[in-house]
């Protein structure tokens, strides 16, 4: 410690103190009584300077501290007495006592004991070294000035009128008295007190004594220490040790009231774990020590996916309520010297400060997205939350360091979410060429440079196309044709993919209609269109819908709308709700990439499916490889047991479309058929009402 900084601090000289890696911290001093001497100097680390609360608190310490050394004192002095003076030996056990009691009462304060706790232990010390049977502490209430509260007591346990929490007027009794004249009150005979409590007096209290409890100056109460047996006048003595425990009262209040107020500034009100401003706190202390020590320090950024849509479709309360209950998930991953952080909305942050291998870290972000992977109940609801996390570590400054962390968090919500990825420089540019993508898909639809193609769908056992699935392109001005797995995932971050739902389905349900007028029993049975869940689960889902069959004039039974199971399980009973009345209207639905998603037949089974499509990656192998033939035989099983027509994605291979065909697959789709076609290449194609695509 620097000691000529000390002593200027000490002598008003200085309001700052250079601490060995900490920097610059703010310092005050407060004196000690004449009689102790000195100063008791305190410093803070950070940018923030002492304000009066924090003054106020120093003060009563010092009180404390002043009584503590006078007492040591004394009792040194009576110990040397102690062989000659048998009731100066029972003096200095009392003292003793009163040390050791004040000494344990500063503990629990600093080390922020619930206050409950803290009075009680007040009000059974005052009884014991003040000797009277029963104890009470009394504090107005903030609500109600005219009345008193009891906060505390001992001895009055079968005194019903008399619990913790009852009220009596605020100028009553030995309490209403010490704080009206405002220091200690002694009541030799309480029976002829005007204004006793016959409460107190009925369970045979005799004599009283009281000393003012106060905060910021004002009395706003009293501790009361009352005998059954004492007739005569309470020592001088006695009315120190009572004023020193009513000192502690208020040093517990000053000291718990500054506590809530630091509680509410830095922790977040809904879920209780820190915030944004207390995580880079703590992040500039860890760097600190991080740089003293030479090794990195490291953050988890990590953002819900999906949470909007659940938010949105089963209203705030059930989006606060999962928020809730994934901090609560997210501080059963952390460990002691760990911090979990929100930093608000569905964004939250895991400090990792003194980790010993940096690759720990990957540890703690795969435990997080296992944490998350069982489903929550919100309002009776089961839904499913997953969360992307970016991993940084450095020594930059926390504001970057957690940027990088967004940066990577990022990355990996863009190949899909439900993972983690770590940082790397590179990143950035990759961030930067995502806003300009995203500030220019805003404006794709009105500069109309989306467009729809579609991919036949061929009846396996004539050959005939039966239907079209409408797929999204973007026709970039100077990007050029922008693959869609470059700009869905975005789209559905963002929330732009309900406006892009809604174009594509309008766009399918009016080439349909122009199909079907044009050709008659030769057009397609049906359109599909890919459906995400967040338009699922959005309100206006139905109506959009609805309104795009209206305006093409197209029946119900031509619309398929394509659903995959990860967006089935985001909210179950909504969900089913919501596709039954589809159901209800003669739309048809598909459960697209069966086998790739969350695969629960749970789930699958109970939604209201006429197809079944097997994903590409089962029926890639499926004409040399027995599992994926033993696979997609189950699948096909398993879809007609459910009622769902199966549809093989993917077919390229003559002999893949000879294995479907033996495996009973109803339908197939691929580059063996056709690929992806503009709208006016397919009706081209239709013309010849007689085609056989799979011949």
């Amino acid at each position: 410690m620097p000691e000529e900084q000390l002593a200027e601090i000490a002598a008003g000289e200085r309001q700052t103190l250079d601490v060995p890696g900490l920097g610059s911290c703010a310092a005050m001093a407060v004196p000690l009584d004449r009689d102790a001497g000195g100063r008791l100097v305190l410093a803070r680390a950070g940018d923030d300077s002492f304000g009066r609360d924090d003054l106020n608190l120093a003060r009563g310490m010092s009180r404390v501290l002043t009584i503590t050394l006078r007492m040591i004192r004394v009792l040194g002095d009576e110990r040397r007495q102690a062989t000659e003076n048998a009731r100066l030996l029972a003096s200095l056990q009392d003292r003793q006592r009163l040390l050791e009691q004040l000494s344990s009462l500063q503990r629990c304060i600093s080390h922020r004991t619930p206050i409950q706790d803290v009075f009680a232990a007040i009000v059974a010390g005052a009884s014991e070294l003040v000797k009277g049977e029963t104890c009470a502490l009394w504090l107005v209430d903030p609500d109600d000035p005219s009345e008193l509260v009891m906060t505390a007591s001992r001895g009055l346990e079968g005194v019903e009128t008399l619990r913790p929490g009852a009220r009596i007027a605020s100028a009553r009794g030995a309490a209403g008295r010490a704080m009206l004249e405002g220091g200690v009150v002694a009541i030799a005979d309480y029976r002829q007190e005007p204004g006793r409590l016959p409460e107190l007096e009925a369970t045979g209290v005799v004599s009283a004594i009281a000393a003012p409890v106060h905060e910021h100056g004002s009395v706003i109460g009293a501790l009361v220490v009352s005998s059954r047996t004492r007739t005569h006048a309470f020592s001088d003595v006695e009315h120190e040790m009572l004023t020193l425990f009513a000192e502690q009262a208020s040093v517990a209040l000053a000291a718990a009231r500054t506590a809530n107020s630091m509680r509410q500034a830095f922790n977040d009100s809904l879920t209780g774990l820190p915030n944004r401003a207390l995580l880079l706190d703590r992040m500039e202390l860890a760097l600190a020590r991080a740089e003293r020590d030479g090794r990195d320090v490291t953050v988890l950024f990590l953002d819900l996916d999906g949470f909007k849509p659940i938010n949105d479709s089963l209203g705030h309360l059930a989006g606060d309520r999962l928020l809730i209950e994934v901090a609560r998930r997210l501080k059963e991953c952390v460990g002691r010297t760990e911090t979990a952080a929100r930093l608000g909305g569905d964004e939250f942050a895991i400090l990792l400060a003194e980790l010993d291998e940096p690759a720990r870290a990957v540890d703690v972000a795969a435990r997080v997205i296992a944490a998350l992977e069982p489903p929550f109940t919100l309002l009776g609801r089961e839904v499913f939350a997953r969360a992307s996390i970016g991993i940084a570590s450095g020594r930059e400054a926390p504001e970057d360091l957690l940027r990088n962390a967004d940066v990577a968090m990022y990355c990996a919500k863009r190949e899909g979410g439900d993972r983690f990825r770590v940082f790397e420089p590179t990143m950035h540019a990759a961030v930067v060429d995502r806003l300009e993508l995203e500030a220019d898909l805003r404006r794709a639809v009105a500069r109309g440079e989306l467009v729809l193609h579609f991919q036949p769908v061929v009846d396996l056992r004539t050959g005939r196309l039966e239907g079209a699935e409408a797929l999204l392109r973007w026709n970039h001005p100077t990007r050029g044709v922008v693959a869609p797995l470059d700009f869905v995932p975005l789209a559905e971050e963002t929330g732009l993919i309900v406006a892009l739902d809604r174009w594509v389905i309008a766009e399918a349900c009016r080439h349909a209609a122009r199909w079907v007028e044009r050709l008659g029993p030769a057009a397609p049975a049906w359109v599909s269109a890919n459906l995400s869940g967040r338009h699922l689960l959005d309100g206006s889902f139905e109506e959009d819908v609805v309104q795009a069959l209206r305006g093409a004039g197209l029946e119900p039974c031509r619309l398929t709308l394509e659903i995959t199971e990860t967006v089935l399980v985001q909210d179950v009973a909504l969900a089913l709700e919501r596709l039954h009345r589809l159901k209800a209207l003669g739309v048809r639905l598909a459960i697209d990439d069966f086998g790739t998603g969350y695969s629960s037949l749970r789930y699958v089974g109970r939604f209201p499916a006429d197809f079944l499509k097997i994903a590409k990656t089962f029926v890639d192998g499926v004409y040399d490889d027995d599992k994926d033939a033993a696979l997609v035989r189950t699948i096909i099983t398993l879809g007609r047991s459910l009622g769902m027509q199966p549809i093989a994605e993917g077919v390229e291979r003559v002999p893949q479309l000879e294995r479907l065909r033996e495996l009973g697959s109803a339908y197939g789709q691929g580059y063996l058929f056709a690929r992806p076609l503009p709208a006016e290449s397919l009706g081209r194609l239709l013309d010849d009402a007689d085609a056989d695509v799979a011949a």
